[in-house]
């Protein structure tokens, strides 16, 4: 199949090899960068929490990162897990893949800590984990990391929609979702970007492409990476 893949380049053309290791022809089209934010991390933290593989690499050259990547870290999933190991993170436990599973590990392992966990986080989030943390009486403290910005079409993508070549585009977050569509109606060609398939990491993400009027919207079976590549056939 020829794909479309919106999202940041370095997450775009680790997902671009899976799919091309299976046989399909894809374009890495970033419609977001991500950027670092500053922020004070310091405290006394009894573990960190990472919802993305934004994250650890966000904080890579912040003063406090030796000392945070000492202390137990929580992960979403697979892929925030091996980039918290990469970044140096050397106790890393990993959730099931989603925020709940993620809230429940927590409560299991940290229900009596004494200071409170460092959720390390990005500027845009689909859940309030710091207050599901705390209606479980588990004390977490947020700060924002890192940021993803807004990028247009690239020209590849837009000679691809016009010429009818994107079989299907996939969508890891609503905010690519919703990019994906500002940059459709910016460069005038929403049907164009309508067409083809839409395959979502998830109901939610689905939703702005349902509304604009996307007709063949598949959702992935888990909230993962491989589950959404397993759309593809």
């Amino acid at each position: 199949m020829r794909l479309a893949v919106t999202r940041p380049q370095a997450d775009g053309e680790r997902t671009a090899t899976a799919l091309r290791a299976r046989g399909h022809q894809v374009l890495v089209a970033p419609l977001m960068k991500v950027e670092p934010v500053a922020a004070d991390l310091t405290g006394g933290w009894a573990g960190i929490i990472i919802t993305s593989a934004n994250a650890p690499g966000a904080i890579a050259a912040h003063t406090a990162r030796a000392a945070l990547s000492k202390l137990p870290a929580y992960a979403v999933g697979r892929r925030s897990a091996e980039a918290a190991r990469q970044a140096g993170f050397s106790e890393v436990t990993t959730a099931g893949g989603d925020v709940r599973d993620l809230v429940r590990l927590i409560a299991e392992r940290h229900a009596d800590a004494r200071e409170p966990l460092l959720y390390l986080a990005g500027e845009d989030r689909a859940a309030d984990l710091t207050g599901e943390l705390g209606a479980r009486g588990i004390a977490a403290e947020m700060r924002v990391v890192y940021r993803a910005v807004t990028a247009p079409y690239p020209p590849p993508l837009v000679a691809a929609l016009k010429a009818g070549e994107i079989d299907a585009v996939l969508h890891f977050s609503k905010r690519s979702a919703d990019n994906y569509l500002a940059g459709a109606r910016a460069a005038g060609l929403l049907a164009q970007a309508l067409a083809p398939r839409h395959l979502c990491l998830s109901p939610q993400i689905a939703e702005p492409l349902a509304r604009a009027g996307a007709r063949r919207i598949a959702i992935a079976a888990r909230p993962d990476e491989a589950a959404l590549i397993d759309l593809v056939s």
